[in-house]
């Protein structure tokens, strides 16, 4: 566009020249003449630049964009697939309601029933009964021998009791665990740390152990003491912490290096 009005100006001008060349008027008239020229074009370029603007901002034009036509068959794809996706999600929740919390549930509401008929002493209740003509014929049979009905009530409820009544556990007695320390290592051996155990009725007893050896061994002699590790703990002295024990920790991994005050305190939930 440039590129026009650049060749426009070099015609206009080599215009203006050659009339100026080949006529009788002067220097000033020819300026003169080459102005009103470059103004005339000035004010058409304007008009043809504005125009359509003009025009558009009078005389709007709205133009409505027709519907695609493949815009309804990609709307109708989604919405199908969002259906299946839709029903595929119900099935999988359906199903695990089924399979998974309806039986959780059940259980569950046996289990309160079970419970309640045993608080309440309503064992009988839990019995699946007995079928028409078997054992309950047989029962009302017995009945004539008893005394009285109270007799038979009373023998067919202790029936009932015994088919409802749950097994006895033998409980397995439990074997006592038998602290058996080693042989206290000698005062010149290499590695060797003396450990003080302040109990909490105010003795103190002394003992020698291998830094090498595993802490546990503070726990058994502590229950050897007469402290079960269950409710009591081994504390430092000063500064006051908790001695962490471990089955894989030795002494000096447990924070023992010289000879060591240990506090045997009792723990926090033993007094609750």
């Amino acid at each position: 566009m440039s590129n026009r009005y650049v060749v426009c100006c070099l015609l206009l001008a080599g215009i203006c020249f050659i009339s100026w060349k080949h006529s009788l008027i002067g220097v000033k008239d020819a300026l003169k003449l080459a102005g009103r020229g470059f103004i005339f074009l000035g004010i058409c370029t304007w008009l043809i630049y504005m125009f359509p603007r003009l025009k558009s901002f009078f005389f709007p034009v709205y133009q409505e964009l027709p519907d695609s036509p493949l815009h309804e068959p990609n709307m109708q794809k989604q919405e199908q697939v969002r259906r299946i996706q839709q029903d595929q999600h119900t099935d999988k929740t359906s199903d695990y309601a089924e399979s998974v919390l309806k039986p959780r549930q059940n259980l569950l509401l046996q289990q309160k029933m079970e419970r309640y008929h045993r608080m309440t002493g309503e064992t009988w209740k839990l019995s699946q009964g007995f079928p028409v003509g078997g054992e309950e014929d047989q029962m009302c049979q017995d009945a004539v021998v008893d005394k009285n009905p109270n007799q038979g009530a009373r023998r067919r409820r202790k029936l009932l009791q015994t088919v409802t009544q749950d097994p006895v556990r033998q409980e397995v007695p439990k074997q006592k665990k038998v602290v058996v320390l080693p042989d206290e290592p000698s005062a010149d051996t290499e590695g060797v740390v003396k450990i003080a155990l302040r109990c909490p009725s105010g003795r103190t007893i002394y003992r020698r152990f291998l830094k090498t050896w595993s802490s546990l061994l503070l726990h058994d002699w502590m229950m050897k003491t007469g402290y079960p590790p269950a409710l009591y703990t081994l504390c430092t002295s000063y500064p006051r912490k908790v001695l962490v024990i471990a089955a894989d920790m030795s002494l000096e991994e447990a924070g023992i290096f010289t000879n060591t005050v240990l506090n045997v305190e009792e723990n926090e939930q033993s007094i609750t």
